[in-house]
């Protein structure tokens, strides 16, 4: 938690505050010494540990679980006290400009969230974030550069910019302050995301890198925000960014503002940025395109560049790599982890990289699609924010290495923590070997480990293919039943049948999962979904689960 002066952090609460509890949106400071909660809200629906308000039981049916979101100004549950931009699940609901009513759905193979839709903005901001030494000998993560520079904004929407640049910073440099200068450093990329109070959601893609020149120096961080999912894509433009950097910053904002005014690719397709890059080789090359004027480009023969931006077919795979999870665990330990992400446990992961801590997370939560992890996620965990582990609500964080022994003295409970740099897991419930079907799960490690032996055989977008297709067929085999199982009304809404739905299945060990699994958060918002039309919102899943059936028709026949 983190003690001291007045802090920025909104206090605010869901759809029924605790009694005496301050309005949304009011900003209070602490009190000297306070200590504030640094727990971050659920992406979806309350935390499992304040109960939902209960919901009318539709005929024949179930209870209708709570709203996804209980509207602007939700936070912490309770009294407790959130950030203004809290770390959360990855999806847009609207944000960039484009209202969530007015997003296009997606064709096959496309998440029908404004996350994956094409035609919008690439990025919001782009900002340099840099160690500033302070008085007392520490360095503390600054903004000293941000585009665009937005002018004329109205009120509400200045303080939401402040409050988005004032977390920033946070997550740029999440392992504390504790730098000093440096001769060399391998650049690293890693994300995070942020909600803000209203439920938007923005992910920063961050290249952290050694500034070019002679001596001992500083690292710093080149942040893009964006409400748009594409790790992959958002990395080659940081490799873009990064090579303009070793140049000077100045030749960035022509790359930048040309990225800006191009629209982001449907899945599959590509975009090309047409920019330049001149020659970096000598001193003097950097010093002459350092004080460049940026009026006298227009007019000079420049190195042309042809830059091409693909989105991945599979959008729901664009955020993912699974190579990085592959290559630290064993196919056994990723089903432990997966059963556990299932049930919404508490998870942990360590490692010393934030690259890996990044890329291994957003993969443990692609498994889970065509379910989406409603809880509190942190791909990095600040320093100040470690009592996120005290958190009794389910969570997947990753946080270094260095600050195990602090994560293993606070006072959490039951929680899966997992070793990603020795790939072993150091505490766990001690029932995860049992959760999955036996049958089921043995099809799955056969899966995995023809794909973990493939000796490089594989690209990374065929590994990821392949690795979805598995827990897709299992979600498929386990719940792909579930579209029998709505009873729909003259109005055109349905009603989800969940006692009928588990007495279908005829495996016990499977309808003992089924019964679990039909309670978390994760199954209550994909049946929200599906009750409010027939028209299928995740058609990949929807497509797997034809097959499925087909493939089972097609053996009874012969």
């Amino acid at each position: 938690m983190i003690p001291g002066p007045p802090c920025p952090f909104l206090r605010v609460s869901r759809a029924t505050p605790c009694p005496g509890a301050p309005s949304p949106r009011t900003i209070l400071p602490c009190p000297a010494g306070a200590r504030c909660c640094p727990v971050p809200c659920s992406s979806s629906s309350p935390p499992r540990a304040v109960p939902p308000p209960p919901g009318k039981r539709k005929r024949g049916g179930r209870k209708t679980s709570p709203p996804r979101r209980a509207g602007p100004g939700w936070g912490c549950t309770g009294t407790a006290p959130g950030p203004p931009w809290l770390p959360s699940a990855t999806s847009c609901d609207g944000a960039c400009g484009a209202p969530a009513a007015e997003v296009p759905q997606g064709k096959q193979g496309e998440r029908s969230s404004a996350f994956y839709s094409a035609g919008q903005f690439f990025f919001e901001y782009l900002v340099v974030v840099s160690l500033k030494k302070m008085p007392d000998g520490r360095y503390e993560p600054k903004i000293t550069y941000q585009f665009p520079k937005r002018e004329n904004l109205l009120k509400g929407q200045k303080e939401e910019e402040e409050r988005l640049l004032q977390a920033i910073p946070l997550f740029c440099f999440p392992d504390g302050n504790n730098w000093a200068p440096i001769t060399e450093f391998t650049s690293e990329t890693f994300s995070f995301v942020l909600t803000n109070v209203d439920g938007s959601r923005k992910i920063g893609y961050c290249r952290r890198l050694l500034p070019s020149g002679r001596g001992v120096r500083l690292p710093e961080v080149f942040c893009i925000i964006s409400c748009l999912g594409c790790f992959g894509l958002f990395s080659k433009i940081l490799d873009e960014v990064e090579k303009r950097r070793q140049i000077s910053m100045a030749v960035i904002y022509p790359f930048m503002q040309g990225l800006r005014e191009s629209p982001f690719p449907a899945p599959g397709k590509t975009v090309t940025i047409k920019s330049f890059i001149p020659e970096s080789g000598t001193e003097e090359a950097r010093a002459g395109w350092g004080v460049l004027p940026l009026l006298s480009w227009g007019s000079m023969a420049l190195p042309w560049q042809l830059i091409e931006l693909t989105r991945p077919v599979d959008a729901h795979l664009e955020h993912v790599e699974f190579q990085a999870l592959l290559q630290r665990l064993s196919p056994h330990l990723i089903l432990h982890i997966f059963a556990s992400a299932m049930l919404e446990r508490r998870l942990i992961f360590l490692a010393e990289e934030l690259s890996v801590l990044s890329q291994c997370i957003h993969a443990v939560a692609a498994l889970l699609y065509p379910f989406t992890w409603a809880h509190t996620y942190i791909p990095v965990v600040p320093e100040c924010l470690l009592d996120t582990v005290c958190c009794p609500t389910p969570f997947m964080v990753g946080i270094q290495m260095r600050h195990l022994e602090r994560v293993l003295e606070q006072p959490m409970e039951e929680a899966l923590i997992v070793d990603l740099c020795e790939g072993k897991i150091i505490r766990a419930v001690g029932d995860e070997e049992e959760i999955l079907p036996g049958k089921l799960q043995n099809e799955m490690l056969i899966s995995l480990n023809r794909h973990n032996n493939n000796n490089n055989e594989h690209s990374s977008e065929q590994v990821n293919t392949l690795v979805s297709e598995a827990f897709v067929q299992f979600f498929v085999r386990l719940v792909g039943h579930y579209g029998s199982h709505i009873k729909w009304g003259r109005s055109g809404s349905g009603s989800f049948q969940e006692r009928a739905f588990c007495k279908a299945i005829a495996s016990r060990s499977c309808r003992r999962l089924v019964k679990k699994f039909v309670k978390t958060n994760m199954f209550s918002l994909f049946i929200e979904e599906a009750e409010k039309s027939r028209i299928p919102q995740e058609a990949y899943f929807q497509q797997k689960i034809i097959e499925y059936h087909e493939q089972k028709k097609h053996r009874r026949e012969s």
